[in-house]
């Protein structure tokens, strides 16, 4: 059984292009950058203020006298209406631990941010568009664990004009995603090795000229050769010197082939989780995790400065700033909603994997969350990014739990992940002076009842970071 509380909304159809861009932004940051983040609107607003725990009841009763305005006649019909939007208290937000002291949850403190938190920290220090910045974020939340952008950017692209309603061109696509790339770490977002290493020796000003262009034009024209480490061939068809092929190479293998690795992903005692699932008594309990957000309201003196005799800068300023305060305010509700609805449905799907483990995987994609809950492909990707879940198992990012399916000898549909999970057993287990090769893996697998090519063997092992049989072998 799962514990799933109900909730309502009305959608986000009524949102305009600004508040729809910062919603999104909020759904997709993990919860120590949002932390941050409020901490940032506290800063930039003079709208809202810290409320003070003990007191947080009352105020909040205070706050929703407060939120209802009264009727403007100059209103523009396109000014965005939260009313229209939410229904709900809106006063202010509380996180979790102010609202009950009682359901305070331990967890483990971060050793550092995230590296995805960090790109999108550098990218406000840049020189871009609002639009580039919402395709930049769009990007970045792409990027694989190893640092590299494998999902198409045409694909990204059309998805971010078609969602926003931008007309942003492949150029500047193009443009957003090298400016990634350049970032710390470089190479970050590049689609190929290639690509990574050329990005690296650019940002490098510390280097011999020309060493840095023979290393330029090895990866260009001799890539292959390169790989294969035939110093003496790319000396030839090149032209250059050995001893400049050699220091060229010498130069290349300090790169880093992959910039993400270690910092897209983190070790179980390095994050905070953003969701508890425990099972208490064969009942599957889910519990949200925000100790650490500060609560914020609205606050009243500055809004006294809307109404009355105020000058007319004066009272625009303060309505500027209400509409902004009020907004981020819902954005937070909003988010903290949209979130426990995915976790409750990913819950509900993997209910196997919560009562029994891992093995017990089910294949599961973004639109079936996506249907069960009435919203957007692209919100479930947000809303499982940099998103971790604490389970009886250990714990996982949201994005574990996706994965496609593989149809067994038997009819049944099985998640890859449950494959990758054989085929590293079968490796662990496997005589070092004698390893399995990807034929035999897929072999073994075929009698398991998992008709899989070796091709696909080679692909998972790698994405489990396992070498080749021959690189296993000990002497």
């Amino acid at each position: 059984m799962v514990t799933i509380s109900q909730t309502q909304s009305q959608g986000l159809k009524q949102i305009q292009r600004p508040q729809l861009i910062q919603y999104y932004r909020l759904l997709q940051v993990s919860g120590q950058y949002l932390e941050s983040r409020i901490q940032q609107e506290l800063e930039q607003n003079p709208l809202l203020e810290l409320s003070e725990e003990e007191t947080q009841i009352q105020e909040e009763e205070q706050q929703m006298e407060l939120l209802q305005e009264e009727p403007d006649k100059e209103k523009n019909d396109d000014e965005f209406d939260f009313e229209d939007f939410y229904d709900d208290d809106t006063g202010g937000y509380k996180s979790p631990d102010a609202m009950n002291d009682e359901d305070e949850v331990e967890y483990v403190q971060p050793e550092t941010k995230s590296l995805i938190d960090s790109l999108f920290e550098q990218l406000r220090l840049l020189n871009l568009s609002e639009e580039e910045i919402v395709l930049a974020e769009e990007i970045i939340g792409n990027i694989d664990e190893d640092g590299y952008l494998r999902r198409s950017l045409q694909e990204i692209l059309d998805d971010v004009n078609s969602l926003y309603k931008f007309s942003l061109t492949f150029e500047q696509a193009n443009k957003v995603l090298f400016t990634i790339q350049t970032l710390d770490p470089p190479g970050i977002g590049s689609r190929t090795l290639e690509e990574c290493l050329l990005v690296q020796l650019l940002v490098k000003d510390d280097i011999n000229p020309k060493t840095k262009s023979n290393a330029e034009r090895i990866i260009r024209e001799f890539y292959d050769l390169l790989r294969k480490k035939h110093l003496e061939e790319i000396s030839k068809k090149s032209e250059m010197t050995l001893e400049e092929v050699k220091e060229a190479f010498e130069l290349i293998r300090k790169l880093n082939p992959k910039p993400g690795e270690g910092r897209l992903s983190s070790n179980e005692n390095t994050i905070i989780p953003d969701f508890i699932v425990t099972n208490e008594d064969g009942e599957l309990k889910i519990t949200m995790v925000e100790g650490n957000l500060p609560s914020i309201r609205i606050n009243k003196k500055y809004l006294s400065l809307a109404k009355g005799k105020n000058p007319p800068e004066v009272k625009e300023f303060a309505k500027r700033n209400l509409n902004n305060a009020k907004w981020f305010i819902q954005a937070i509700y909003q988010r903290r909603r949209t979130l426990m609805k995915v976790m409750q449905a990913i819950v509900e799907v993997q209910k196997d994997f919560f009562y029994e483990g891992p093995s017990h995987l089910k294949p599961m994609v973004y639109k079936d969350i996506a249907d069960m809950i009435k919203v957007d492909i692209s919100t479930i990707s947000r809303a499982v990014r940099n998103k971790y879940v604490q389970t009886d198992f250990g714990t996982f990012e949201l994005k574990y739990f996706f994965s496609e399916k593989i149809e067994s000898s038997n009819g049944e549909d099985v998640s890859n992940k449950k494959i990758k999970q054989i085929i590293k057993e079968i490796i662990d287990s496997e005589n070092k002076k004698n390893p399995f090769t990807d034929d035999s893996i897929a072999a073994m697998l075929k009698e398991k009842g998992y008709n899989i090519a070796r091709r696909t063997v080679a692909k998972y092992r790698e994405e489990m970071n396992l070498p080749v049989a021959r690189l296993r072998k000990e002497i």
